[in-house]
């Protein structure tokens, strides 16, 4: 196998790895666009193997540049002295795709910004009909697990507040019991994909 493909086959296999490292948080963005909101814990099962992704990503990038780097003779390019290399043979491509890869591994980190506004509307209710409740809810991987919970949510009828944690692995809702209940609600949130485990009344 000459220089040239071994770089190429590193720097795919850690592009691969890198968009794998992140489908999980990418699947709920998607999604939203998409309007389907079940596709979105699809891929939740690959984040215990995220660290080892961006591990498997970060090396044979590494290795794809050291082979790009190192010196070669002028024959081991496969190609004539004065023939210039193609984009895709070349360093700028090669840093392209790395940086094209960290930004995807770092996806989970800004993926709430594709999700629109989630504050609802100061409404006026009765005070004995405001109830909140926590939902376990298992699944949920990133921000934008969390995001997609919030935003199917709110879209019922008498929420009046909703925040979700994928580290606590809840959501708190608060509602109008006159307008929504627990099922409604339940219903919305495994809806995504995510499970609703267990309920409380706060």
């Amino acid at each position: 196998m000459t220089p040239q493909k071994s770089t190429n086959k590193f720097t795919s296999a850690g592009l691969v790895s890198a968009f794998a490292a992140s489908l999980c948080c990418i699947t709920p963005v998607i999604a939203l666009f998409a309007g389907t909101s079940s596709i979105a814990a699809t891929f939740s099962w690959i984040e215990p193997a995220r660290p080892y992704l961006i591990g498997f990503s970060i090396v044979a990038l590494a290795f794809a540049w050291y082979l790009k780097l190192k010196p070669q003779a002028a024959h081991d390019c496969g190609c004539a002295e004065d023939e210039k290399p193609k984009f895709t043979q070349s360093k700028r491509f090669l840093l392209v795709i790395t940086i094209f890869a960290v930004v995807v591994i770092a996806f989970p980190y800004y993926s709430k910004i594709f999700f629109p506004k989630t504050e609802k509307q100061i409404v006026f209710v009765e005070k004995s009909n405001v109830q909140s409740a926590e939902f376990k809810i298992s699944g949920m991987t990133c921000e934008g697990c969390t995001e997609e919970v919030k935003h199917e949510v709110n879209k019922l009828q008498g929420i009046l507040q909703s925040e979700a944690s994928y580290k606590d692995a809840n959501a708190i809702v608060q509602f109008d019991n006159s307008k929504t209940n627990i099922a409604a609600i339940t219903k919305a949130i495994n809806s995504t994909g995510y499970k609703v485990t267990q309920t409380k009344l706060k």
